[in-house]
């Protein structure tokens, strides 16, 4: 449910931008947001993701640990952030360069989100600690539900007052100042409820052998997670330094549908990541085989109806954003088919990182950048927008292999091709078969996406009921139940 309101926040962050803005004002905005988005990547020092590998071996072997090793991460956390903020106020009028009528805008708007950075930074440090501590629901109200939600609004209503594009960049970045004090009030309270377990209470400083564990985790994975988000958001950068901010915000809005289908994906995550790192810790490996296809199966199986009817409805649901979106129909087909192929992997990098060698996502992400930045640089003078959407999709793709193969060589770990292919062949045909007979029909219609979605879940819920032991549902709805 968090996942889900996330993405439909996002979404209604998009339509807002471009009903409001149009494509160029748009376009800047979401260049500012792409920047913002790559630089906080780096900002908070890959410690978000050390919090919630070491925080579940924290809790489970010595708690009180613990408060030394978040102040280590906070520490540093702040000071990363703190750097990359001034850098990014420095550097950003190199934005104004790009020769585009509205570079000037972009690199105000860039300038003005820097000053937001550190809060940023310290925030998701802040909500990874309390995932890693077991805490889902304070992650989800704040980071998926909360701060979604407020945004939306806040841009809305500074671009409907006639603010700026600056200030309708700050409306977006300044909130999340609040759901740092959040967080950080939720995570105190349990740092002590686990402390009180073993009637302990940490020392604010941590061990060496701790802190080294720490920093070494760490610093790949810093500069992976800034690739990993680079990979994601730099597509809207290059479009608009070589196609103007009118084309990066026509590929923006098309490639942010594709957040509708990482509803799936972000809310396993989020459970999975803390239980496979508990799991490996234990040397279990059998029983996180059995977890990965389980995650796996339901991954593809929820997500690939979202990019099926994106990819037959593209030109419909961009119409949502105003005149001149349905340029990027074709960015979205691709974007949706290569979305759906890396979704057959399942959490393959959830696996990788809880294993401990986040170096080798550091390799992984450097590959994949490198097949980002060169596909970008080639195809978009050649083919616009659509050579951004292949070029992310190879990345994906890439990213994917290269984990598959570092799992299965590490850990013994391996994809099982012949039930992930069942589990895709379930919403292929329930939402394919009526997404093209109405498609043949009534065309590119919203009465024809509305009956696609009706009668293929009808389909779709009828077949899993079906054959739920198959799917391995039954254990979907244990869980729902001990929830």
């Amino acid at each position: 449910m968090g996942a889900a309101t996330s993405a439909i926040m996002g979404f209604f962050l998009i339509v807002v931008l471009a009903r409001v803005l149009g494509d160029a004002g748009s376009g800047v905005v979401l260049q500012a947001m792409a920047v913002f988005t790559i630089v906080l990547s780096l900002a908070r020092a890959g410690m978000d993701s050390v919090a919630v590998w070491i925080m579940p071996r924290l809790s489970a072997s010595d708690p009180s640990r613990i408060r030394g090793s978040l102040a280590l991460m906070f520490l540093v956390t702040a000071v990363s952030g703190t750097i990359f903020a001034t850098a990014t106020i420095v550097l950003a009028p190199a934005f104004a360069l790009s020769g585009d009528r509205h570079a000037t805008d972009v690199a105000r708007a860039v300038a003005a989100a820097g000053w937001f950075l550190p809060a940023g930074a310290l925030l998701l440090l802040a909500l990874a600690a309390t995932r890693g501590l077991g805490g889902i629901l304070p992650y989800v109200s704040v980071g998926n539900i909360a701060l979604p939600t407020v945004r939306p609004l806040t841009v809305w209503l500074v671009a409907i007052a006639g603010g700026s594009l600056v200030a309708v960049t700050v409306a977006w970045a300044a909130p999340v100042v609040i759901a740092l004090v959040a967080a950080l009030v939720v995570l105190r309270i349990q740092v002590r409820r686990h402390e009180s377990v073993l009637d302990v209470r940490g020392a604010w400083r941590v061990d060496p052998v701790l802190r080294t564990s720490i920093l070494t985790y760490a610093l790949p994975r810093a500069l992976s997670a800034g690739l990993e988000q680079s990979i994601i958001w730099l597509g809207i950068i290059i479009v608009g330094f070589l196609a103007g901010s009118a084309s990066a915000g026509i590929y923006g809005g098309a490639s942010r549908f594709i957040a509708a289908g990482l509803i799936v994906d972000t809310a396993l995550r989020m459970v999975v990541s803390t239980r496979f790192s508990a799991l490996l810790f234990a040397k279990k490996i059998t029983e996180v085989e059995d977890l990965y296809r389980t995650a796996a199966i339901w991954l593809v199986l929820f997500s690939t109806p979202v990019y099926l009817v994106l990819a037959m409805f593209a030109p419909v649901v961009l119409r949502w954003l105003g005149p001149g979106f349905e340029e990027g129909s074709g960015a979205l087909v691709i974007l949706s088919i290569g979305a759906v192929l890396t979704f057959t992997a399942g959490n393959i990098h959830s696996v990788l990182l809880m294993s401990g060698r986040s170096g080798w996502a550091l390799f992984n992400k450097v590959v994949v950048l490198v097949v980002n930045v060169v596909g970008n640089l080639i195809l978009v003078p050649l083919i616009g927008i659509n050579g951004a959407a292949i070029s992310w999709a190879l990345s994906m793709l890439a990213d994917a292999l290269l984990a598959a193969v570092e799992v299965r060589r590490f850990l013994g770990i391996r994809i099982w091709a012949p039930t992930i292919a069942y589990a895709l062949v379930v919403p292929i045909v329930a939402f394919g078969t009526p997404a093209v007979a109405l498609r043949l029909t009534l065309g590119d219609t919203m009465p024809a996406l509305i009956l696609t979605v009706v009668i293929g879940a009808v389909c779709f819920t009828v077949w899993c009921a079906l054959d739920r032991k198959r799917l391995r549902l039954d254990d979907l709805a244990r869980l729902t139940r001990r929830a």
